[in-house]
């Protein structure tokens, strides 16, 4: 346990960040999913919509660095192919 009046501080936005932190990764895997079932459904113009929405959730996310700009554009790459394969697909 912390004892100095510093190390309960560190101790204490510590743990408001984590919760923070784990927030807004559970939202951006739940925006995935729901992209992820707009491509499984066949659904372009859902999908579209959906990646919109992660790729600004993303962008969000890495400028606050709760998660590293590189995988946030990794993610985004991802799921731009998955994007593009279903409108080759549907075309």
């Amino acid at each position: 346990m912390a004892q100095s009046l510093q190390a309960k501080k560190r101790a204490k936005q510590n743990t408001k960040r984590r919760t923070t932190n784990r927030a807004r990764k559970s939202q951006i895997k739940t925006q995935i999913k729901h992209f992820e079932t707009a491509i499984s459904n066949g659904d372009t113009e859902a999908a579209n919509e959906q990646y919109k929405l992660v790729a600004k959730k993303l962008d969000k996310t890495a400028a606050t660095s709760t998660m590293h700009k590189k995988t946030a554009a990794r993610k985004k790459s991802r799921l731009a192919k998955k994007l593009n394969a279903l409108k080759a697909k549907k075309s």
